[in-house]
């Protein structure tokens, strides 16, 4: 009994020393709680002034919590987006998604020591934000298994895009440090103003003299550059307008209804644009360059930040600006003759590199007119190198006046002057040596004297006679010297035949023109054949011109001087009405059932006032239609297909219509099915050669077939022997023209000529 009493006794005691311990495991239980609970408290409170967000990811589960700052950072509310990874797939962006993963599986792995990545996330409004992520790992302590990736979310958009804003102002400053293009920089600095702030749009406004220039707006519509570009600045020309004119900050919370805008606002309202902060561009002296403007397309001020960057903004483009001007105002100094104002030597040098590669990359020609003042040292001598100075201004204003836009002119040094001239046309730059000398040569006076002044010109082609700049240089300094040498006052060529030639061509251009005023020219007469009745029935009508001093002038000559000189068609009329004059007078004298063939320039055939041109002559004259006949080039039916009408309009009038010298050109058969006309006229080459050569003879015998089939008749010009005319006769041709039968003669010759030919 005692025995067990004893037991009893102790196991009390133990369930005392027990309950005892469970009280103190129930105290230190408590405690802890408390101090675990305190610790998440701090935590918590830790993380919300660390303004962070946290994420706890069940790496078993792939559940996910993300506290109420971490939602809210990307514009959720704490119920609107579900714990999974998944919210997080959706919300980072994807280019960067793959790269944050690969970052988490090898923190995981223990390939790195700790977890820390920069991504891009959506917001809820629709931008990006940049999130700077850490956590660390929760493993189990029995296998060391990864359990649970907690960490944090920070914004760090503000950091990154300050990061961008220095970066790009870095490359700006590199950009003026080596010298890009003025408008590239403004481009990037209106660029790097607007992502800063989302939404905004910038422009620069270069101001000459009182217009605002466009100089840089990358995000603006081409429609309102253009429109404000030029505008005059004023004290109500919009925000950039006023600003440039009071050297002030003008900031316009609404344009459509402030008065600053009330003459431009139209330009800008169509765009989106609302308000307008416009900032003067100054330079190192306080002059005003320009002005930079902000937009938005919401009424607004600028907010503290917004203002400090439009101030920012207006100074970094100042020194663009000043030093843009700056070196073109070096560029103009190096570039332009002081006195004159024509280009420098430097600038004539440089012209010509680029001319002469481009014309060596596309095969082209140039010229090189070398001018030296006669006697100007005499003028220098006599009257002062000031009076010199200014009769060098008159003489570079007179060869301004005289070129064209595109032909560059320079003072090389002293009385020496060049001009260059591109894609020239044969004796173009002769013609512009002339037209020099007369300008040239005009009276001036310079302190109450009257001068005369007067030129030496020298004349070299690119390629002909140099092929690079020294040698063509000296090639026009040559036939400057042979210009001087000949007496002065005068032009040459570098090559002597030149000279001559140009020479020839320009007195038939000054005489030619006269000649037609005047009626100096003649006709003469070809007869054209029947070939089976060998009867004359028409004649060609051809123009000559005996020149008292030039001689006989070939019709090749004169005929395209007077397509140059715009004369064609008062020659032509004068051919017309005198060839159809001389029909008339032959019919009374008995000579009928002729008729008179006339050659037609292309461009007066396609005139649209040509066929009214036929008919008024018809009238006056008092022929037949019928017994003229129209010949043109078959280079007329490479023309527009509406210039048909007038092929049609001239049968209409019951004229006859040739195409002449066919089978030289480029004949578009489509088009020749179509055209109204009567007589294919087969070239003389054709005929020349069709004794020794099958081909032209096929090609002849081709043409007379081809014809026939569209219904037109044959006419063979060229016809010198008889067996061409056997040949041409089995083929088929109706009418040959020819030194066989007769040369062009006068009306005289064939009067005789037809009356012989009748009376067989």
């Amino acid at each position: 009994m005692d025995n067990t009493n004893q037991s009893i006794s102790q196991l009390l005691e133990e369930v005392q020393r027990l309950q005892a311990g469970l009280a103190d495991i129930k105290l230190m239980t408590e405690k802890l709680t408390a101090e675990l609970y305190l610790s998440e408290e701090r935590f918590s409170l830790a993380m919300r002034g660390a303004n962070d967000g946290l994420w706890d990811w069940n790496l078993e589960t792939d559940e996910v919590y993300y506290s109420p700052r971490w939602k809210n950072m990307l514009g959720y509310a704490e119920n609107d987006l579900e714990n999974t990874i998944n919210t997080w797939g959706n919300l980072v962006n994807p280019d960067d998604k793959d790269r944050v993963l690969e970052k988490v599986r090898e923190y995981i792995d223990g390939r790195k020591n700790s977890f820390e990545v920069e991504m891009r996330m959506h917001h809820k409004d629709g931008h990006e934000i940049f999130v700077l992520s850490r956590g660390f790992l929760a493993t189990r302590k029995s296998d060391d298994k990864p359990l649970r990736l907690v960490g944090t979310h920070v914004d760090i958009t503000e950091r990154k895009i300050a990061e961008a804003f220095d970066s790009k102002y870095a490359e700006i400053l590199e950009m003026i440090a080596i010298g890009r293009s003025a408008s590239n920089i403004y481009d990037a600095i209106a660029l790097m103003y607007e992502s800063r702030h989302p939404g905004m749009r910038c422009s620069m406004l270069e101001l000459s003299g009182n217009k605002l220039l466009h100089g840089g707006a990358p995000s603006l519509p081409e429609a309102y550059c253009k429109a404000v570009h030029g505008l005059e600045n004023g004290p109500s020309v919009g925000s950039c307008g006023t600003s440039t004119f009071t050297g002030q900050r003008v900031l316009v919370e609404n344009i459509e209804t402030d008065p600053k805008w009330e003459k431009i606002k139209h330009f800008a309202l169509p765009h989106g644009m609302r308000c307008c902060w416009s900032e003067p561009i100054k330079s190192s002296s306080g002059k005003v360059l320009g002005a930079f403007g902000m937009y938005y397309n919401y009424a607004a001020l600028p907010n503290e930040k917004e203002l400090k960057d439009l101030i920012s903004a207006a100074r970094l483009t100042g020194i663009v600006m000043e030093r843009d001007q700056t070196q073109k105002r070096i560029r103009t100094l190096a570039y332009t003759d002081e006195l004159t104002g024509l280009a420098s030597r430097a600038s004539f040098i440089q012209h010509m590199e680029e001319v002469t590669k481009t014309s060596f990359r596309h095969g082209r020609r140039f010229g090189l007119l070398y001018i030296d003042l006669d006697n100007f040292k005499s003028v220098n001598d006599s009257l002062g190198h000031n009076a010199g100075d200014l009769l060098l201004k008159t003489i570079a204003e007179r060869l301004r006046n005289t070129c064209r836009d595109i032909d560059f002119i320079a003072r090389l040094g002293g009385d020496e002057f060049c001009i260059l001239i591109e894609e020239v046309e044969e004796d173009y730059a002769a013609n512009v040596a002339k037209r020099c000398h007369n300008a040239i040569s005009q009276p001036i006076e310079i302190y109450s004297r009257k001068l005369t002044p007067a030129c030496s010109i020298g004349i070299a082609y690119y390629p002909d006679d140099g092929k690079d700049i020294s040698s063509l240089l000296k090639a026009g300094d040559t036939a400057l010297y042979t210009a001087k040498g000949n007496g002065k006052n005068q032009y040459a060529f570098y090559k002597m035949e030149l000279t001559q030639k140009a020479e020839y061509r320009f007195q038939v251009e000054q005489s030619l023109r006269e000649a037609i005023e005047k009626q100096q020219l003649s006709l003469v007469y070809q007869p054209q054949i029947e070939v089976n009745t060998g009867r004359i029935v028409g004649f060609e009508a051809l123009a000559r011109w005996h020149h008292p001093e030039l001689g006989q002038v070939p019709p090749f000559d004169f005929i395209a001087t007077a397509e140059k000189i715009g004369m064609i068609q008062s020659l032509t009329e004068w051919v017309l009405r005198t060839a159809c004059s001389q029909l008339v007078s032959w019919r009374e004298k008995k000579i009928h059932m002729l008729r008179m063939a006339v050659n037609i320039s292309p461009s007066l055939f396609l005139n649209k006032e040509f066929a009214s041109l036929i008919k008024r002559i018809i009238e006056e004259v008092g022929i037949v239609p019928a017994e003229l006949e129209l010949e043109v080039t078959e280079s007329i039916v490479q023309t527009d297909p509406r210039n048909l009408s007038i092929f049609e309009n001239l049968k209409n009038l019951g004229v006859s219509l040739a195409i002449d010298d066919f089978g030289i050109g480029y004949s578009s058969f489509a088009s020749l099915k179509h055209l109204k006309v009567d007589y294919l006229k087969i070239d003389r080459l054709f005929v020349a050669d069709m004794l020794a050569d099958k081909q032209a003879l096929t090609l002849i015998s081709s043409m007379i077939e081809m014809g026939h089939k569209l219904g037109y008749g044959i006419i063979s010009e060229g016809v010198e022997n008889s067996e061409q005319l056997s040949i041409l006769k089995n083929l088929g041709c109706e009418k040959v023209q020819g030194y066989l039968f007769s040369k062009p003669i006068s009306a005289a010759k064939i009067e005789k000529l037809y009356l012989s030919k009748s009376a067989r």
